[in-house]
């Protein structure tokens, strides 16, 4: 009877490679995707010194025409008080305070919660009266924190 022997290796044996080639590629479109997607806003935007001015001194009063808007709807056209809420009522006290004609600037300056239609109440009067130019007034944030 002849004995088979088993022979086990007993050797080095091959060590596990790591495979970079997909993990730099993975790393590359990160990396475009990245480059892209960023915003590069200092490159964006236009540097700008305003000059500076007396405003109050070169403001032409004569064509402006303020109409303010209180909270509850009210109007008021360079701070006389408007009898009516209608658009034929604020159409005339426009037209009569436009004492620049048709080139006089409406500025609308409305109460914070005043009603959505009394301010286009104000637009459609001031189109009416034929006067095209409108701005709105604001309050700038430091002076409606006093």
């Amino acid at each position: 009877m002849t004995r088979a022997r088993m022979q086990f290796r007993h050797g080095a044996r091959d060590e596990p490679e790591i495979n970079l080639i997909p993990f730099i590629d993975v790393l590359l479109v990160i990396l475009i995707f990245l480059m892209l997607s960023t915003t590069y806003s200092k490159f964006t935007e236009m540097q700008l010194r305003l000059p500076t001015a007396d405003v109050d001194a070169q403001r032409d009063y004569p064509k402006e025409v303020i109409v303010a808007v209180s909270a509850d709807g009210r109007y008021s056209v360079n701070k006389n008080a408007v009898a009516d809420r209608s658009v034929e009522t604020v159409t005339a006290a426009l037209a009569a305070a436009a004492t620049g004609g048709k080139d006089s600037v409406v500025i609308i300056s409305a109460d914070a919660t005043s009603p959505h239609q009394a301010v286009v109440t104000v637009m459609e009067a001031a189109r009416r009266a034929g006067l095209m130019q409108i701005t709105f007034a604001a309050q700038s944030t430091a002076q409606a924190g006093h």
